[in-house]
């Protein structure tokens, strides 16, 4: 996806969050700040965007935002249960009312259990938190993270009514 869609899908975003009157917040891992960084292109995000928060190790994970040690060591860091753990996290720790996080393995690399191109995603918002994992496949390390990008705007977009 090119960068002129990511910034329609923020702009979309950011208007719908405007009129609801919510905060956004992001928790990344394997985007590194990529999802914050097409929401913050638009001007007058600040009025919309509280923090993102980078979350690149498991230690940082823990730290930021939370995440139990256990549940990393029980599911991994490229979890359902993890993009759980981050979203609610980002959450608890800022003053916005709905936070995507993800985690993933943009590649090259991975495993047969985890393999290259999946990505789990959290939603919180409202009370509730949402989870789910997709498989991009072994498109490259950019395409991954552009494609990851893609999907967390439109699950903010989705989650925030028009």
């Amino acid at each position: 996806m090119s960068a002129e869609a990511h910034i329609a899908l923020a702009t979309d975003l950011l208007a719908r969050a405007r009129a609801a009157g919510v905060m956004i917040a992001t928790a990344e891992s394997c985007t590194a700040g990529l999802i914050a960084g097409a929401i913050t292109e638009i001007a007058g995000s600040s009025a919309v965007f509280d923090r993102g928060f980078v979350t690149y190790t498991n230690a940082a994970k823990v730290d930021m935002l939370g995440v139990s040690p256990a549940t990393l060591d029980a599911h991994g860091a490229v979890s359902e249960q993890v993009a759980a753990e981050m979203a609610n996290g980002a959450l608890a720790r800022s003053d916005a009312a709905i936070a995507v996080s993800v985690t993933g393995i943009a590649g090259p690399g991975g495993s047969e259990f985890k393999p290259e191109g999946r990505v789990c995603f959290g939603l919180a918002h409202g009370g509730t938190t949402q989870t789910e994992t997709i498989d991009f496949g072994p498109l490259g390390r950019s395409n991954v993270r552009a494609a990851t990008v893609e999907h967390a705007l439109s699950l903010l977009i989705n989650a925030i009514p028009a």
